[in-house]
């Protein structure tokens, strides 16, 4: 171990810098190496050589003498590492990385995120980006190995996952109905002494995202043909894990959740009255589509968007948050064709030099471009401020006082989710939402998340519908059950609800992070009020909750009460 690593922070931290050096989509997602134009190996020995990382740092983290632990900062940074590291190689020992096959979160949509991630405000930037172009290929190449390997071991991903990442891709090379090719599109600014390399470099890429499509219809799919949606309780509770940060026991997070599910739709049903007196839920979102404020054309719903953005920052500064210096910039963006339907956020580099950005599927409107700002609104406060943008900007601010392992690589989407679900809560709490269709999304949105904590454990574990369910009491869940039990009671429109279906199928145990993250985090809120009584501050509990950093569930109530 070299000398100079005796804490685990530092250990913490050097190995961001090592992962960084493997991989340029955490470099560039990070802001590190600028001018880097390498792609990442996503063949076998790609994955095996990030493995082998995290063993060498737990081994380093094991090695440390204890008292290198006694600061309490230091312990939570150790524990952290420690846990994350394990799950990580837990799920590389099982052989997850050989299946990485949906509609999000793949090694592929990480290639064009790179991208996406990477400067282009000067004639210099677009030389790197030329660059990964060229060599674009050659990593789609290696992640086509990977799933080869894994079918030669029999690991696949469902038949279902494999069909709609292939629709992805089409959307991407443009071949769809009325679609453009992303990567053309992409390269399309750039300045005129590039032009020619870049546009044939894009088509390449092109053409490299096509035969992949065509190797995943011709190929994987047959091979898939019987690989069931369910991944079972052994794969479920792995995959949770390394998405929650905790042990997870499904029955009991099912059961709370079929109590918030009464709970929620009896305020469903309230505020359904107040939109349009004598209306079911239903209608009154049948009223507010056709009758509810809109917005007409892409561009002005993200303009419209960044507006209600900065609104919540000039509203909550100063007496709710401290938001200043790089914390008040954020933009909102156009997704690129071809993503899932559900908003997204990218957090900044850390030099803030790429600031944190929301993103917005055209899933969101209708075939003509029209956008109902009731179904959006709680969904800003929840990508933006005060949901991710603000937790992860400043995260970001506190890298030198944590480390940057525990504001990166060390984040638990869990605790990221229930974050943001606090903050939609919040906004409700504080009087953002009274009007009665933007409440009505809020509560949608809320009852959307608890339907995700039934349908994801549901599915995966075929779990039995509960006697007291007003939806087919005694009936095992299935894909089809889950896609009717949305249409009654969450209310989406059908391509988003069917991409949240294909979504938890495809990433098992990531969606019941966000309510059970929730609940962690207004569990921890209440046993501070609790322990300060009537000395308890919101905006001092906020600020120093922001800067803590990283927990997994298992330890996230216990700081924030402590607080």
């Amino acid at each position: 171990m070299p000398e100079e690593l005796t804490t685990p922070r530092e250990l913490a931290d050097d190995h961001v810098n090592r992962v960084a050096a493997l991989d340029p989509r955490t470099s560039t997602w990070l802001g590190l190496h600028p001018g880097d134009d390498r792609v990442p190996d996503l063949s076998p020995a790609g994955f095996d050589a990030l493995a082998d990382v995290a063993r060498d740092t737990l081994a380093r983290l094991d090695a440390l003498p204890a008292a290198a632990t006694s600061d309490p900062a230091e312990r939570a940074c150790a524990r952290l590492l420690r846990e994350r590291l394990t799950a990580q190689l837990q799920l590389h020992g099982a052989g997850e990385h050989f299946r990485a096959v949906r509609t999000l979160d793949t090694p592929v949509h990480g290639l064009r995120s790179m991208l996406t991630a990477m400067p282009t405000a000067t004639d210099d930037d677009w030389g790197p980006v030329l660059g990964r172009l060229v060599r674009l290929p050659s990593a789609l190449a290696g992640y086509r190995a990977t799933l080869a390997e894994g079918v030669s071991r029999g690991l696949f991903a469902a038949p279902r996952q494999a069909a709609a990442l292939a629709d992805q891709l089409t959307a991407w090379t443009g071949e769809g109905a009325g679609g453009q090719d992303w990567f053309a599109e992409f390269a399309a600014p750039a300045p005129e002494r590039f032009r020619p390399e870049l546009d044939a470099a894009a088509r390449k890429a092109t053409d490299a995202v096509a035969a992949l499509r065509d190797w995943l219809c011709d190929s994987y799919l047959p091979a898939a043909a019987g690989t069931p949606d369910a991944v079972g309780r052994e794969r479920y509770l792995l995959n949770a894990r390394g998405f929650t940060g905790a042990d997870l026991d499904p029955e009991a997070a099912s059961a709370w959740a079929w109590e918030e599910f009464h709970q929620v739709w009896a305020q469903l049903r309230a505020e359904a009255e107040r939109v349009l007196p004598g209306a079911s839920v239903a209608e009154a979102r049948e009223h507010l589509d056709a009758h509810g404020h809109t917005v007409q054309g892409a561009d002005r719903m993200r303009d419209w968007l960044q507006q209600l953005i900065e609104e919540a920052v000039d509203a909550l500064d100063g007496t709710h948050f401290d938001i200043s210096g790089p914390l008040r910039r954020v933009e909102t963006r156009i997704a690129p064709a071809g993503t899932a339907a559900a908003p997204y956020y990218s957090a900044p580099s850390l030099d803030f030099s790429r600031p944190g950005r929301t993103w917005l599927p055209l899933a969101n409107g209708d075939a003509e471009e029209r956008f109902r700002t009731w179904r959006l609104v709680s969904t800003w406060y929840h990508e933006g401020v005060p949901g991710h943008h603000l937790q992860l900007a400043s995260w970001t601010a506190a890298q030198e006082q944590l480390s940057r392992y525990q504001v990166t690589l060390g984040g638990v989407s869990a605790n990221v989710e229930g974050w943001a679900l606090y903050a939609e809560r919040l906004m409700d709490e504080l009087g953002f939402l009274t009007d009665p269709g933007r409440r009505l999304g809020y509560l949608g949105k809320q009852m959307m998340r608890i339907a995700r904590v039934i349908v994801d454990i549901g599915m995966h574990l075929r779990a039995v519908i509960p006697a007291d369910s007003p939806f087919h009491p005694g009936e095992r869940w299935t894909p089809e059950l889950a896609t009717d039990f949305y249409s009654a009671y969450v209310g989406m429109p059908p391509a988003a609800r069917d991409s949240e279906i294909v979504r938890y199928l495809g990433l098992p145990g990531q969606a019941i992070g966000y309510k059970l993250g929730e609940r962690a985090w207004l569990a921890g809120r209440g046993a501070a009020r609790r322990r300060q009584g009537a000395a308890f501050d919101l905006k001092a509990w906020h600020m120093a909750a922001l800067r803590q950093g990283s927990f997994g569930l298992d330890d996230l109530t216990e700081h924030l009460a402590a607080l």
